[in-house]
């Protein structure tokens, strides 16, 4: 199937990849990397000024503490069709600030219908976006 394809790679979050972002409640996928051993993981974030926030625990958490460069991609498909993609590079700073941590758990619970107390035992990691690769896909053209 065809496709009119727009690839943008900046250096900070633009305003079309922002609402991208923003929008729905996606996953998004985590790539850490520690001792040459790369992990993906999906993870529920909150994107906002050009901060993503997740809180999370075991393999990731250990792998950022270790290695704070990270990627994130995050992808919306209608039937199985992309219509766009954001992926995310970063560097990851674990903010171990229980206050700060339940009030962004609370921020990304409501983004996902969860309980607000829900993940209780999971950790704030701030990631700081360095670069963006985002594409909207057009099937309009078919």
């Amino acid at each position: 199937m065809p496709f009119a394809v727009a690839d943008n790679i900046v250096s900070t979050v633009p305003p079309e990849a922002e609402r991208l972002l923003e929008r729905e409640p996606l996953m998004a996928h985590l790539g850490t990397c520690a001792e040459g051993r790369p992990h993906v993981a999906p993870v529920w974030y909150r994107y906002a000024d050009g901060v993503v926030e997740i809180v999370t625990t075991g393999r990731k958490l250990a792998n950022i503490r270790e290695n704070p460069r990270v990627s994130l991609s995050i992808q919306k498909d209608d039937a199985g069709q992309t219509q766009w993609m954001v992926s995310l590079l970063g560097t990851a700073t674990v903010v171990d600030a229980e206050d700060e941590t339940t009030a962004a758990r609370h921020r990304i619970n409501q983004k996902y219908g969860a309980a607000p107390d829900a993940y209780a035992e999971n950790t704030l990691v701030r990631i700081e976006v360095g670069s963006v690769t985002y594409r909207t896909y057009d099937d309009e053209g078919e």
